[in-house]
């Protein structure tokens, strides 16, 4: 058998070769040594998520004007079970909701057929309220922390329970005030 030494250019393209292949190995292994983040639950929105029996709750918080106004829960409620179940939210004076969810199936809070109203916060928009979440079918009951937002982010504006009292906006100032405070009052 015979050999023929390398050229110049032929090592050259070995060690680029090879080069290239370390930083594949290098940049793969990344992988290999960090948890991936899909694989880890997590609230993506402004809500949040709570189990309770075969009650799946995502996405739950309440919108409301103020801390002694209505509030309206909305997210989303998915029953596991082969039985429809009654799912009671407890909130503060004793205000109470109650949401039917069919068996295998879910109930989408944002839907204006699914209203779930609670007749007072007990929260300022901003805040979180303790509420009592409780499913029909077993003794389980949890308390969690639910976000209050009121109409300050548009799109919750739809939810905002009828009754309620929207907050004031600061008004903008007139044409006169806004030259005036630039100092374009030319008199």
């Amino acid at each position: 058998m015979r050999f023929t030494a390398m050229t110049r250019a032929q090592r050259g393209k070995l060690a680029l070769t090879a080069a290239a292949l370390g930083v594949g190995l290098l940049t793969a292994g990344c992988g290999y040594t960090n948890s991936q983040q899909t694989t880890a639950r997590y609230q993506a929105s402004d809500g949040i998520i709570a189990d309770l029996g075969p009650l799946e709750l995502r996405n739950i918080l309440i919108v409301s004007a103020g801390e002694d106004q209505p509030g309206r829960l909305i997210g989303a409620v998915y029953n596991s079970s082969s039985q429809d179940v009654t799912l009671t939210v407890n909130g503060a004076e004793g205000s109470q909701t109650e949401v039917p969810v069919k068996a295998n199936s879910y109930t989408l809070l944002n839907e204006s057929s699914d209203e779930a109203i609670l007749s007072t916060t007990g929260g300022i928009p901003g805040s979180l309220v303790d509420v009592k979440i409780s499913e029909d079918g077993t003794n389980v009951s949890n308390t969690v922390k639910v976000p209050v937002l009121d109409t300050t982010l548009p799109e919750y504006k739809e939810y905002l329970p009828a009754g309620s009292t929207p907050a004031p906006t600061s008004a903008s100032p007139s044409p006169s005030e806004s030259e005036e405070a630039a100092g374009g009052d030319d008199h």
